[in-house]
C-alpha cells in the first residue's frame, strides 16, 4: 500500500495531471486514477472530474526495443493502430473496504510503463522491460584457463616474427597438448603467484618457451628448471645447488626466483618487452644495445634493438602462445578444462626414500618425482619440503604414522684411501652399474678419497629412480652418400671493354680463344665501353643423393686398465732416481 500511495504521489509532482478533454480515454483513466488513489488513501467518496479539464502535453519517451525471448507488449490504447485492433478502456470499479484493483497495483509494482509511438493522437503504452538477474563479477571461474585469459595485461605485439611463431606452434598441436599436460600440475600456483604480485599472466605462459614446462630441461649452457637458471643467476636469487639438492628445479623456489628477477627487471626498464628480452639476453646487455640505439638516436623499444636471434624470437615466441591460448578454437585446438584450485601442498620432509614416499602417498614415483624433481638422489633429506597432491595428504601421514620399518635404504659415506667402487659395491650386494647410476658417477667423473656417494643398506631395495621426462632418441646419423656426376653448363656473360684491354688479354681471362670472341661479336675496332658477348664454360658439381639413416650405434670408449698403469709410474719413478744418482756421482 505504501509503494502504491509514492507511485501515486510521485504522478501528482510537481504539477497537478489531467488528462486533455479531447481524447476519448482521458475521463476514463482520470476517473480510475482518482478512484484508486482515494481509496489508498481512505479518504471521502468519489467526486466527479471538473467538466473543463487543463489541457497538458505528456512527453514522450524514445521506444526501447523488446528484448529476445520477451512477451508481446499489451496494448491499452483505444481505437485501432498499427498494432491491432485496441482494447477500449474502462474506468476500473471501486473494491469493497476502498482496496485498490489488483490489476493497477501490480502494474505499479513493476515501475512506469514505457509508452510506445503514437499515431492518430492515440499513445501505446508496453510494460517495462525485465529486470536482469544479477552477474557477480568477483565470483571465480571453474576453470584456470580463463582465470588466466582474464589476467592478460602485457601490450600486445603484431610482427612478422610473431606470425612466424604462431604458425610454428599451431602447426604442432601434439607439442602444445604435451606442453599443456604437464602444466597442468603446476600453473595453479604460478598463477595464484603472478595475481598477488600484480603481475600479467601471460608471464605463466613463459615456461613453455624456457622449458616446455619440464622441470628436468637443461640447456648447453647448464640452465636448468621449467624456469631455466643458469647456476650464477640462481645463486643470486638464493636457489641453493648441491650434492643432495638443485633449487632451480624446485616448483616452488624457482617460481618466487623467477617472478622477484622478473619484477626487478621490469622495475629497471619500466617495459614488460624490455623486461623479457633480458631474461633471456641478460641485462646488461639489454642495457648496452639501449644506449646504442639512444646515441644514434633511433628508438628504444623492444623491436627497434639489435638483438641475438633467440633474443630476437623470444617475446614473439610468448606473444604467439598468448594468442593461441587466448583463442584456441581458432587454432582448432582443445584445451582440456583445468580445474581453478590448488594442485599441491607442501608439507615438511624427514630422511625418507622417494620410493617410499610414493608409496605412502599411494601414488606413482614417476607422479612424485614430477612434484619434487630437485632431488638429485634417491633419498628426501631433512630440512626439505616434500610436495604432495592435495588429496593424497592425508593418506601420507597416516600411512607414515604406521610404518614401523626404517624410512631410508641409503647411507652417504665417504670414500677413504685405497676404496675402489667394485669393491664397494660387491661388498653391499650391488651391480656396479646401478651404483655409479645412484650417484651419478660417469666414466670420466674422479672417483677420488674424499668423494662422498651413497651405499645402500644391506637387504634395502636398491632401484634406481626412473627418468622423469625420457630424453629424445639419439638422432639418426647420416651414411655419407656418393655425388651425383658433375655437370658442364654454358652461361653467357656481357663483358665491358675497359681502357688498355685488348682482344688476347680478353680472350686469356675467360679461357677462350680469339676465334671464338670473334665468333661471338662483330668486331671492327676495339674501344673502351665496347660490350662483349661471351660464352663461359663451367662445371657445377654433382648434388649428393638421398641420404640413408641409420641409427647412431653408441661406440664403447675403451680404458686402460688401472693395474697397468702403475708399472709405468714406477718405472718412470725408478728411472729419475738412477738419473739423480748418477748426477750425484758426477
Amino acid at each position: 500500500m505504501t509503494n502504491a500511495r509514492h507511485a501515486v504521489a510521485s504522478l501528482h509532482r510537481p504539477r497537478r495531471i489531467q488528462w486533455s478533454a479531447s481524447a476519448p480515454i482521458g475521463n476514463a483513466v482520470a476517473a480510475a486514477l482518482a478512484a484508486f488513489w482515494l481509496s489508498a488513501c481512505g479518504s471521502a467518496p468519489l467526486r466527479e472530474a471538473p467538466a473543463e479539464a487543463e489541457r497538458i502535453t505528456v512527453a514522450q519517451p524514445v521506444a526501447l526495443p523488446e528484448p529476445a525471448g520477451t512477451a508481446a507488449p499489451q496494448s491499452y490504447a483505444a481505437g485501432t493502430g498499427a498494432a491491432g485492433p485496441a482494447v477500449p478502456a474502462t474506468a476500473a470499479p471501486a473494491r469493497a473496504g476502498g482496496s485498490p484493483p489488483a490489476a493497477m497495483l501490480a502494474s505499479l509494482s513493476r515501475g512506469p510503463s514505457v509508452p510506445g509511438p503514437a499515431f492518430d493522437g492515440v499513445q501505446e503504452v508496453k510494460d517495462a522491460l525485465p529486470i536482469a538477474r544479477m552477474i557477480d563479477l568477483t565470483t571465480p571461474p571453474d576453470d584456470l584457463w580463463e582465470r588466466l585469459r582474464n589476467g592478460f595485461a602485457m601490450p600486445n605485439l603484431s610482427t612478422p616474427l610473431v606470425l612466424d611463431r604462431q604458425i610454428w606452434y599451431a602447426s604442432r598441436p601434439s607439442g602444445i597438448q604435451r606442453m599443456v599436460e604437464r602444466s597442468r600440475l603446476y600453473l595453479y600456483h604460478i598463477v595464484g603467484e603472478l595475481e598477488k604480485r600484480g603481475m600479467p599472466t601471460e608471464l605463466a605462459l613463459l615456461p613453455m618457451v624456457e622449458s616446455a614446462f619440464n622441470p628436468m630441461a637443461l640447456s648447453s649452457a647448464r640452465a636448468s628448471g621449467l624456469w631455466q637458471f643458469i647456476p650464477s643467476t640462481g645463486k643470486n636469487y638464493n636457489l641453493k645447488q648441491n650434492w643432495w639438492y638443485d633449487a632451480r628445479r624446485d616448483i616452488v623456489a624457482s617460481t618466487t626466483a623467477a617472478l622477484d628477477y622478473l619484477q626487478f627487471l621490469y622495475d629497471m626498464h619500466g617495459d614488460w618487452h624490455l623486461a623479457l628480452a633480458s631474461y633471456n639476453w641478460g641485462e646488461n646487455a639489454v642495457a648496452r644495445a639501449i644506449e646504442r640505439n639512444r646515441a644514434r638516436g633511433l628508438p628504444t623499444d623492444y623491436s627497434s634493438l639489435t638483438m641475438p636471434q633467440e633474443t630476437r624470437f623470444y617475446v614473439p615466441k610468448l606473444q604467439a602462445l598468448k594468442n593461441i591460448f587466448a583463442q584456441p578454437e581458432a587454432f582448432r585446438i582443445t584445451l582440456d578444462p583445468i580445474p581453478n584450485e590448488p594442485y599441491f601442498v607442501t608439507v615438511p620432509a624427514r630422511n625418507i626414500d622417494i620410493r617410499l614416499a610414493a608409496r605412502l602417498a599411494d601414488m606413482l614415483v614417476e607422479e612424485l618425482l614430477a612434484l619434487n624433481p630437485a632431488h638429485n638422489r634417491p633419498v628426501i633429506t631433512q630440512g626439505e619440503w616434500l610436495v604432495l597432491p592435495v588429496d593424497r595428504v592425508e593418506t601420507f601421514r597416516a600411512n607414515l604414522g604406521n610404518y614401523d620399518k626404517p624410512l631410508v635404504s641409503w647411507q652417504p659415506y665417504t670414500l677413504k684411501k685405497g676404496d675402489r667402487l667394485e669393491k664397494l659395491a660387491a661388498e653391499h650386494g650391488v651391480a656396479l652399474t646401478k651404483l655409479r647410476q645412484v650417484n651419478s658417477i660417469s666414466l670420466r667423473t674422479r672417483v677420488v678419497p674424499g668423494f662422498e656417494l651413497l651405499l645402500p643398506r644391506k637387504g634395502a631395495s636398491v632401484e634406481p629412480l626412473p627418468t622423469l621426462y625420457a630424453p629424445p632418441p639419439v638422432p639418426a646419423r647420416p651414411v655419407r652418400a656418393e655425388r651425383e656426376p658433375d655437370r658442364t653448363v654454358t652461361r653467357q656473360i656481357i663483358h665491358t671493354v675497359s681502357r688498355g684491354e685488348t682482344l688476347a688479354t680478353i680472350a686469356e681471362r675467360y679461357k677462350v680463344s680469339l676465334d671464338d670472341l670473334k665468333r661471338w661479336n662483330k668486331i671492327g675496332r676495339l674501344a673502351a665501353g665496347q660490350k662483349l658477348q661471351v660464352e663461359e664454360t663451367v662445371t657445377i658439381p654433382g648434388a649428393r643423393k638421398a641420404l640413408v639413416r641409420q641409427p647412431a650405434a653408441r661406440k664403447a670408449t675403451p680404458r686402460k686398465p688401472v693395474q697397468a698403469a702403475r708399472p709405468a709410474i714406477r718405472a718412470s719413478a725408478s728411472t729419475a732416481a738412477q738419473s739423480a744418482a748418477r748426477t750425484a756421482s758426477r
